[in-house]
């Protein structure tokens, strides 16, 4: 792509890029550029791509879609597949029983927090505030940037967004000093006990389910959400889990929250909602949380929040094909053989002189960088990590995208041994290639 183009990138200081590989095909696990070079998929096109590209079955739906119906409101109308799609989400996820839908993640996200604090003026009580574990992304709105507060994103609007109580996440990797593992999970679950006991206008505790993903791929231990889970049935707090990157297979699990044994008021889905071939999410809540929302007009209890494609026909039809595939092929079980590679083959990376830890899970890899091992300094250059490691990943056939310090492999659902193989070769190359020129 040309300098001159009027694309202005995500998350990019625009000023480091000379010019941006257009890609112009893509084919399996494969992105193809305009000069004939191919790269591997090593992030699923951020985080969303199931099948690999130009997968048969989506295509096919996308043009027979297109041809009955491309959009149709569910202002006072509805649609088939809408419907239908409405009804295998609430079939896989345990206790949920309505979903109201959006177009991305953020809003999923900007959805649940609206019918969390709706919920309790609806039934009369006053619980205003969210709660939330530090650390977690939940999109990039402003809703979303208050409760999902990564400084090193959002710090420019600090003084913008709302007022959220944050607790601390257990972080294997950087434990404070004169704690284990095991005390400080705790430590951070009594964090969590002595403010729902102290504070009853907490409203929702909202979290991502399973592990953080933008903010550093942190795995949660075993049992942790779980016990949250029961602090807030126990002290009348809603539970919000953001299922938005980690459900639908990515940690190992078609419903995360499920695999956790967390029993959620409300939970978004997004990303892989579609296999990754067209934008879509969807907020669930319980029986319980939509009744709160029923009676007469008058009363002004409905949700008032809308999208203009909502629902969308062509969308929701892509949904369904996905799921049925996720069926068919047997996807989880998949997943769980092949990320057994990310296990058998994190020893590789620990061994090198950049890297401070690896943390993984299903197919999910966070490789964090650093300037001194010993010390656990966070990898810093003039240049942005993402840069640097974007160029030599090129250079080795696979496209990546660091967050920060933290190389992230997030390839497509359905990728083969082979290729996944290839992948972490290819990435143990790039941080080869790396060292010595974070500084230059």
């Amino acid at each position: 792509m040309k300098t001159n183009s009027s694309v202005w990138h995500p998350y990019t200081q625009m000023s480091e890029w000379r010019e941006f590989d257009e890609i112009i095909k893509g084919k399996g696990m494969w992105l193809y550029d305009a000069h004939g070079n191919k790269l591997l998929d090593g992030v699923a096109s951020m985080w969303c791509n199931v099948w690999g590209h130009s997968k048969n079955e989506l295509v096919n739906t996308i043009i027979t879609q297109s041809k009955k119906l491309q959009h149709s409101s569910l202002f006072n109308l509805t649609n088939e597949h809408s419907e239908s799609l409405a009804k295998k989400l609430v079939k896989i996820s345990p206790y949920m029983n309505k979903v109201f839908y959006s177009d991305n993640g953020s809003t999923a996200m900007e959805i649940a927090f609206k019918i969390a604090l709706q919920y309790w003026r609806n039934i009369g009580k006053t619980k205003t505030t969210i709660a939330t574990l530090e650390n977690g992304y939940h999109g990039d709105t402003f809703g979303a940037m208050s409760v999902g507060y990564v400084p090193q994103f959002f710090s420019n609007f600090k003084n913008q967004l709302f007022h959220v109580i944050r607790t601390p996440v257990p972080v294997k990797y950087r434990i404070p000093r004169n704690y284990s593992y095991e005390e400080y999970q705790n430590y951070c679950l009594e964090k969590i006990e002595k403010l729902f006991s102290n504070n009853d206008k907490i409203a929702a505790y909202v979290m991502e389910s399973g592990a953080q993903m933008a903010g550093g791929v942190i795995i949660f231990p075993k049992g942790f959400q779980q016990k949250i889970s029961h602090l807030c049935k126990k002290f009348d707090v809603l539970l919000v889990l953001d299922e938005i990157a980690t459900g639908f297979g990515r940690l190992g699990s078609l419903v995360e929250y499920q695999a956790q044994k967390s029993i959620p008021d409300i939970v978004s889905y997004g990303k892989m909602l579609t296999g990754g071939y067209i934008t879509m999410a969807a907020t669930l809540t319980t029986k319980k949380i939509y009744d709160a929302f029923l009676g007469s007009f008058k009363e002004m209890k409905h949700l008032f929040h809308g999208h203009t494609f909502t629902g969308n026909p062509l969308a929701a039809s892509i949904a369904i094909k996905n799921l049925e595939l996720y069926k068919k092929s047997k996807l989880i079980k998949h997943v769980k053989k092949t990320s057994m590679i990310f296990e058998k083959r994190a020893h590789e990376f620990l061994d090198m002189d950049l890297v401070g830890d690896v943390r993984y899970k299903g197919m999910l890899m966070g490789i964090e960088l650093v300037k001194d091992k010993e010390k656990k300094i966070p990898l810093a250059g003039k240049k942005s990590i993402n840069k640097i490691v974007f160029d030599e990943a090129r250079k080795n056939k696979i496209y990546l995208r660091a967050l920060g310090n933290i190389i992230m492999l997030v390839p497509p659902l359905a990728i083969s041994s082979n290729e996944l193989n290839f992948l972490i070769d290819s990435t143990i190359k790039t941080i080869k290639g790396i060292t010595g020129k974070v500084n230059n």
